[in-house]
C-alpha cells in the first residue's frame, strides 16, 4: 500500500514536471482589421477561433501549449516593424508594405527572412484604391488636381497608384503636385476641414469616406490597369521551425474565406462589430461581385505586382536593397494547406471569377444574366440583400419598398465599364430610354452619352424618372385594362 502511494507520488510530480517543462509556443499575428479585404486573415479567424480548431495536438506537438498574440495596426508599416523585432511571426499587409518589410529584414541581415505566402484579396485590374476629394469640390476628375496638394499613406499601395495616375498624366510628382504623407484617420478630418484638395488611400477608405458624405470619390485604381493585393508574410525562421502551424494559419483562413461566401450578410456585420467599418461597404468588398476578389493563390498578377512594388520603391529611394521576389514569394504552405483544406490549388490558381450572384432576380425570377447591369437593394432587417436584374429595377424597387414603409440601408448599382460595386446614391447614370448604365465618374458617363447616346443624370434624377417611367407604364397598363373591361360590358 506504501508502495503504491509512493508510486502514485511519483506519477503526479512527473506530470506536474511535464507540466511546467511544457513548450509554450507563441504565433504573433499582425492584423489591419480596418483594412477590411483582409479580414478573412486576421478578425474572421480571430473571433471564431478558427486557428485553435486547426492547431496540431499530436506527434511533436503533442504536449505544446500555444499563446495566440493577436495585434491590430492601421497600415502595413508598424507591422514591418513588430516582426523585424520579433515580435510578430505572422503579418498581413499589400503588396507594397511587403517589400518594404522583405528590404529591412535583407538590411538588418540577421540570417533571417520574410517570405510572401498566401493572397488574401486582389484587384486584378487595381481596384480598390481610389482618391477622393472634400465633398463640396468642384473638382470630378483627376485631371483637375495639378497643383494641389495631395495626402496618401507613404509607401503604400495607394502610394504605388497615385504616383501611376501622375504618370498617366504626364506630371512630375516634384513640382505639379504637392504630396504628403497622411494615415486614413487623419486624413478624414483633413478633408472636412480642407487642409488637403485630395486624399489616395488603400481598401475601404475610397469607399468609407464617400459613405459616410466626408468626401467624394473621383479616381479608382481600376483607372491604372495595375494590379494590387494583400497577403500574408512569415518570418522564416518560424516557418522553417514550425511548418505545420503556418499551414494550419493558413486552413483557418480558408475556412474564414468559406464562411464569407456563404453569409456574406452576417459576416459583414460582424466586422462593422470589430472594425468599425459600415456593414454596406464591407459588403460592397466581399458581397457577390464585390469591388476586390478573395482569392488565396498567388496568381502571376500578384507576383507582378509585388515585383512592381519592388521596382518603384528602389526607384523611389524608399528601400535600399533589392528584393528577389523570386525567393521571397513562396507558395508550398498554402498549397499544402489547400490540399489538406480539400481544395485544388491548381484549379483556383487558374479561377478569375468574382463571387458569383445567388438565386434568381426579384424582377425576372431569372438569374442576372450581365453583372454590369445588376442593381442590389438592402433593406434595414433583412438577413439578405435583394438582388435586381437593372439598376432601374433596383431603383424602381426602392422606392416602392420605401412607400411601403420599409427603410432602404443601400443600393448597389455597377459601373458599366469597370463592372466595380458602387454605392448607387453616389454614381452618375446615363438614361437611354429609361435602361440605366451607371458610372463612378460624370466624365465616364459624359463620354457613353457622346458615343452611345441618351441623357446624363444624377442618382436623384435618375430615380425621378424611373418612378416616373414606372407611374406612366402603371397607368398605360390600367387604361388598358379598362378598355378591355369596358369593351367586353359592351358586347354583354
Amino acid at each position: 500500500m506504501i508502495l503504491a502511494a509512493v508510486i502514485l507520488l511519483g506519477l503526479q510530480f512527473s506530470g506536474a514536471v511535464n507540466a511546467v517543462w511544457a513548450e509554450t509556443i507563441r504565433i504573433g499575428i499582425g492584423t489591419q482589421d480596418a483594412t477590411i479585404n483582409t479580414v478573412t486573415a486576421g478578425g474572421v479567424v480571430r473571433e471564431y477561433k478558427l486557428l485553435e480548431k486547426y492547431l496540431p495536438h499530436d506527434g511533436k506537438y503533442k504536449d505544446v501549449q500555444y499563446d495566440i498574440v493577436w495585434h491590430d495596426f492601421t497600415s502595413g508599416a508598424p507591422i514591418n516593424g513588430e516582426l523585424l523585432a520579433n515580435k510578430l511571426d505572422i503579418g498581413i499587409m499589400a503588396d507594397f508594405p511587403s517589400i518594404v518589410g522583405a528590404a529591412a529584414f535583407l538590411k538588418a541581415n540577421t540570417g533571417v527572412r520574410t517570405h510572401y505566402i498566401a493572397s488574401i484579396s486582389g484587384g486584378i485590374h487595381g481596384a480598390g484604391n481610389a482618391i477622393v476629394v472634400p465633398i463640396d469640390s468642384p473638382v470630378q476628375s483627376f485631371s483637375e488636381l495639378k497643383g494641389k496638394t495631395i495626402s496618401v499613406p507613404f509607401a503604400s499601395t495607394a502610394h504605388a497608384a497615385l504616383l501611376r495616375a501622375i504618370e498617366d498624366q504626364g506630371w512630375d510628382p516634384e513640382k505639379d503636385v504637392t504630396i504628403v504623407t497622411q494615415a486614413p484617420e487623419v486624413a478624414g478630418s483633413a478633408l472636412k476641414s480642407g487642409q488637403i484638395d485630395a486624399h489616395a488611400d488603400f481598401v475601404p477608405y475610397g469607399e468609407l469616406f464617400p459613405f459616410r458624405g466626408i468626401a467624394r470619390k473621383i479616381y479608382d485604381g481600376s483607372e491604372t490597369g495595375v494590379t494590387t493585393t494583400h497577403g500574408i508574410q512569415v518570418r522564416s525562421d518560424f516557418a522553417e521551425k514550425y511548418p505545420e502551424l503556418v499551414v494550419a494559419y493558413l486552413k483557418a483562413t480558408l475556412e474564414a474565406n468559406d464562411l464569407f461566401r456563404k453569409d456574406p450578410v452576417k459576416l459583414s456585420e460582424e466586422v462593422e462589430k470589430w472594425t468599425g467599418v459600415n456593414a454596406e461597404v464591407v459588403y460592397a468588398f466581399h458581397g457577390p461581385h464585390g469591388i476586390q476578389t478573395r482569392d488565396f493563390t498567388l496568381k502571376p498578377e500578384f507576383v507582378n505586382a509585388i515585383r512592381t512594388a519592388d521596382e518603384t520603391l528602389h526607384k523611389l529611394k524608399k528601400t535600399d536593397l533589392r528584393v528577389d521576389v523570386n525567393q521571397f514569394v513562396d507558395d508550398k504552405f498554402i498549397r499544402q494547406a489547400a490540399q489538406e483544406y480539400g481544395l485544388d490549388y491548381d484549379k483556383k490558381l487558374h479561377d478569375y471569377s468574382p463571387v458569383p450572384f445567388e438565386g434568381n432576380a426579384e424582377d425576372t425570377q431569372a438569374p442576372v444574366t450581365d453583372a454590369k447591369r445588376a442593381g442590389q437593394v438592402w433593406v434595414k432587417g433583412e438577413e439578405r440583400v435583394r438582388l435586381y436584374s437593372t439598376a432601374e429595377a433596383a431603383l424602381q424597387a426602392a422606392t416602392k419598398l420605401e412607400k411601403d414603409g420599409a427603410s432602404i440601408r443601400v443600393i448597389y448599382v455597377h459601373d458599366r465599364a469597370s463592372g466595380n460595386k458602387l454605392f448607387a446614391d453616389k454614381a452618375w447614370y446615363v438614361n437611354q430610354n429609361g435602361q440605366l448604365a451607371a458610372f463612378l465618374l460624370k466624365k465616364s458617363a459624359e463620354n457613353w452619352v457622346s458615343e452611345k447616346g441618351g441623357s446624363l443624370q444624377t442618382y436623384l434624377e435618375a430615380r425621378q424618372a424611373v418612378a416616373t417611367a414606372s407611374a406612366t407604364k402603371g397607368n398605360t397598363e390600367n387604361l388598358a385594362s379598362n378598355k378591355i373591361l369596358n369593351s367586353g360590358r359592351s358586347t354583354e
